[in-house]
């Protein structure tokens, strides 16, 4: 992983978002990481990303995994429903 200074990264932004699509970037303030930017090569991958972070999604990823060896299911629609997920075009 890439470090680069919280003042480079505001100097030349555009050019650390082309970079963070192949690898993840840690931002440091004072030479102390203070956050990470992660490349997106597909919009979809923002949704992914922010759920795989979701502690409400994880609960609900296994309730939905008791749920399925129940017998009991649900719809890709109901679950995007349910957490705000848009459709796809």
């Amino acid at each position: 992983m890439k470090q680069v200074p919280l003042k480079e990264m505001k100097d030349d932004l555009s050019r650390y978002l082309r970079l963070a699509t192949k690898e993840d970037i840690i931002i440091t303030r004072h030479g102390v990481p203070a956050g990470i930017l992660i490349g997106l090569d597909d919009p979809e991958d923002w949704w992914e990303e922010m759920l795989l972070r979701d502690e409400r999604f994880k609960a609900r990823v296994a309730q939905a995994r008791q749920s399925a060896r129940a017998g009991e299911v649900f719809t890709l629609e109901q679950v995007r429903e349910e957490f705000g997920i848009p459709v796809p075009e």
